[in-house]
C-alpha cells in the first residue's frame, strides 16, 4: 500500500499544472492551479466540442504563460456525463485521475469551516485533494473490453428489469391464485411459467384434468416434477380462495408481462454471446477462465468493470479500486471489527462474491480455505467476502504471470524437489 501512496504523491512536482473539473450534464466548471499557489478563477464550458476546445485552449494557455511541463487533469466519477470529457482528454497528453466524491465532502468544510457545496468551490477542493496526494489513476478500458464494459452494464440493468417484473407477476398471480405461490415456491422456474402461460386461473387447471398435469409438469421440469406435485397444484385449484371480479384485466396484464419477461431473458441470451465473442479477443481471460467455477459472464464482467487487470501492481491497488479493502475504527480499549470500505465499484464485488460461492463448493478450488474461516468463527457471509478478496488476488496473480492456475501447485512444486 506504501508504494501506491508513494505512485500517488509523485503525480505533482514543481513543474505540473493541476486542472481540476465539476462535471455536470449541461455544464462544466474548470479550474487551474500552479505550484506556486498562482489560480485561475473557476470558469465553465460547455459539454460539446466547442466547449471542450475552450476548455484546452485555457489549460494550455496556463501552462505556457507559467512554463510548466506536465499537466494533472482531475474530477470526480459522475457516470456518464464525465464520459465524453474523459474521452476528449485522453487524446491529449496529460495525466487523468479521479478523485473520491467522500473525499471532496470531507475537505470541502475545511475551505472557510463550511459544507457549502457550490460549482465555483468543488473543483478548489479537488485541487487540494489532488495535492495532497490523494488521487487515483484513470484506466480506461479500450477496445474489447470497453465492450466488455457496455454489455455488462446492459446486462445488469436487464437482470434487474427481469427482476422487477417478476416482482408485479408474483403480486398479479397471488390476487387470482393465492395458492399458486405455496406449490410453487419460486415463480421463475420453467414449470411455473408454462402453468401460468397455458392454465393462470384455477379453473383452467381443473379443465386441463389431473392426468395431463403430471403428464405435462413431468415433461417441462425435465423428470423433476410429477404427480405429487401435480396433485399439490390440482388440489390447491379446486379449494382456491382468488378473486374473481376484474379478472379478465389482471390476465390480461398477466400475459403482457410473460411476454416482456421472454424478450429480456432472450435478450439476456444475446448479450452472453456477444460477451463471450468480445473476451476471446482479451489475450490474458484465458487465464482467468482457468480457474474453475469462474465463467465467460464473470470473467467478461470484471474485465469489463476493471478495464486492463494489467494495469494494477499491486493487490491493495485493486482491491481499493474495488471496494474490498478493508478499514476498522477503533480508540482507546474499543477495537473495532475489520470490514471492507465499500468505496470502490459494487459490480466488481457483486461478480466476485457470487464467483465466490461457486469456488468454494465441495470439491471448489477454495472450500478448504472456506472452510477454515467458518472453523475460526468467521460467519458465511465475512468468509465468502474473505474468498473473493482472495479469489481477486488469485486472478492479478495470474495475469500479472501470464500463467493459467493449477491445482495444488504448492504439492506439485514439493514433489518436483523432493525428485
Amino acid at each position: 500500500m506504501k508504494d501506491i501512496e508513494a505512485k500517488k504523491v509523485r503525480v505533482i512536482n514543481k513543474e505540473t499544472l493541476i486542472v481540476t473539473v465539476d462535471i455536470s450534464k449541461v455544464t462544466n466548471v474548470g479550474y487551474c492551479r500552479c505550484p506556486n499557489g498562482i489560480d485561475i478563477k473557476p470558469f465553465s464550458f460547455m459539454n460539446n466540442f466547442h466547449g471542450f476546445n475552450t476548455f484546452w485552449d485555457r489549460i494550455m494557455k496556463t501552462r505556457n504563460t507559467h512554463d510548466l511541463k506536465e499537466i494533472v487533469v482531475g474530477f470526480e466519477p459522475t457516470g456518464p456525463y464525465g464520459e465524453p470529457l474523459t474521452n476528449f482528454m485522453k487524446k491529449k497528453k496529460v495525466k487523468l485521475i479521479q478523485i473520491n466524491p467522500m473525499h471532496t465532502k470531507r475537505v470541502k468544510e475545511l475551505e472557510g469551516n463550511s459544507p457549502n457545496k457550490t460549482d465555483q468551490k468543488d473543483p478548489k477542493v479537488i485541487a487540494d485533494i489532488i495535492e495532497l496526494g490523494h488521487a487515483l489513476t484513470v484506466v480506461q478500458p479500450e477496445g474489447p473490453a470497453a465492450e466488455l464494459r457496455r454489455l455488462t452494464h446492459a446486462r445488469e440493468r436487464a437482470m434487474q428489469r427481469r427482476t422487477a417484473i417478476f416482482n408485479q407477476l408474483q403480486d398479479l398471480v397471488f390476487v387470482i391464485f393465492p395458492e399458486f405461490s405455496q406449490v410453487f415456491k419460486d415463480v421463475k422456474v420453467r414449470s411455473a411459467i408454462f402453468i401460468l402461460e397455458n392454465c393462470p386461473t384455477p379453473e383452467d387447471i381443473i379443465k386441463y384434468k389431473l392426468k395431463n398435469l403430471i403428464t405435462t409438469l413431468r415433461k417441462v421440469s425435465r423428470g423433476q416434477l410429477g404427480e405429487e406435485r401435480a396433485k399439490e397444484l390440482y388440489a390447491a385449484a379446486k379449494t382456491s380462495v382468488g378473486i374473481k371480479e376484474g379478472r379478465q384485466s389482471i390476465l390480461f396484464e398477466i400475459k403482457e408481462i410473460l411476454s416482456i419477461i421472454k424478450t429480456t431473458e432472450d435478450f439476456v441470451a444475446e448479450i452472453e454471446a456477444e460477451m463471450s465473442l468480445h473476451l476471446e479477443h482479451i489475450p490474458y481471460s484465458r487465464f482467468i477462465l482457468s480457474i474453475k467455477g469462474v465463467g465467460d459472464i464473470t470473467v467478461a464482467g470484471l474485465i469489463g468493470e476493471v478495464g486492463d487487470f494489467r494495469e494494477y501492481k499491486t493487490i491493495s491497488e485493486i482491491l481499493k479500486f474495488s471496494g474490498l479493502d478493508l478499514f476498522e475504527i477503533s480508540s482507546g480499549r474499543h477495537k473495532g471489527q475489520r470490514r471492507i470500505s465499500k468505496r470502490g465499484r459494487s459490480l466488481v464485488r457483486k461478480l466476485l462474491f457470487f464467483a465466490a460461492i461457486n469456488v468454494v463448493r465441495k470439491g471448489g478450488i477454495m472450500h478448504g480455505y472456506y472452510q477454515g474461516c467458518l472453523a475460526r468463527g468467521m460467519l458465511k457471509m465475512k468468509a465468502l467476502i474473505a474468498v473473493s478478496r482472495k479469489l481477486l488476488g488469485l486472478i492479478l496473480a495470474l495475469v500479472r504471470d501470464h500463467s493459467e492456475y493449477i491445482e495444488n501447485y504448492t504439492v506439485e512444486q514439493d514433489l518436483k524437489k523432493a525428485a
